[in-house]
């Protein structure tokens, strides 16, 4: 059965769906030797010869099973399986299940869960939706009055032109000069919530995310990682 050329190499768990279409309009793949370049290009894996970047993937695909890990990830660490600048990146932390990639993304100066995974169709589902919360605790430097926080829960047009949807925040507590709230959005802006603040004058001084839909993990320490339970991955399907 022919099948989009991205998801396929999303199955093979060499990277996301969206990474492949970049793989393919930059001619690093080839069907039957001939270089594909157009989105929405089909193959069928039993009876086609599919190579990224010179690599045989149909084995992969054949014989891949699939890994699904939550990772605490640390600050300086980058959301990425690899860096130019050869700086930390989260797959590090995680050894001994092949090829995974990272679900979505947090910025380098950002904490908490992430999923990890070779599932590309579930990679997609989980980093495209709009209806799977992602929850955050959030400490800003100094305390943004009340007005100010519901412009952001109304949704705010960010410096670099994107407008927000409606987000649903949570004063948690004030300590000195600082607040904390609990912040949950159903969208996957780049810095998002940083610029969100950023836009009422208040700048974002830890941020961490703590639930993905329904999965969280109190107990889970920085750094450290465990595979989603059956439960757990059958929930978002």
């Amino acid at each position: 059965m022919q099948e989009r050329l991205q998801k396929l190499i999303a199955q093979a768990g060499i990277t996301s769906r969206r990474k492949a279409e970049k793989l393919i309009k930059d001619g690093k793949v080839t069907v039957n030797g001939k270089k594909i370049t157009k989105l929405g290009s089909k193959a069928d894996i039993e009876k086609d010869h599919i190579k990224v970047n010179g690599k045989l993937i149909n084995p992969m695909i054949e014989h891949r099973k699939d890994v699904y890990i939550l990772v605490n990830k640390p600050k300086g660490y980058l959301s990425s399986v690899s860096d130019p600048e050869n700086r930390k990146v989260v797959t590090d932390l995680v050894k001994g299940f092949g090829k995974i990639f990272p679900v979505g993304r947090l910025d380098f100066k950002t904490e908490g869960l992430i999923i990890l995974t070779n599932d590309g169709k579930f990679a997609n589902r989980i980093s495209s939706s709009k209806t799977i919360p992602k929850v955050y605790s959030v400490k800003v430097k100094g305390i943004p009055n009340e007005n100010a926080i519901n412009k952001l829960r109304r949704g705010i047009r960010l410096e670099d032109g994107f407008k927000t949807s409606p987000a649903e925040i949570k004063s948690k507590r004030s300590t000195g000069k600082n607040a904390w709230f609990e912040v949950t959005l159903y969208e996957g802006h780049n810095q998002q919530i940083r610029k969100m603040f950023d836009a009422i004058g208040y700048s974002v001084v830890k941020l961490k995310r703590i639930r993905i839909g329904h999965i969280n993990d109190k107990f889970l320490g920085v750094g450290e990682y465990r595979e989603l339970f059956p439960e757990e991955i059958e929930k978002f399907k």
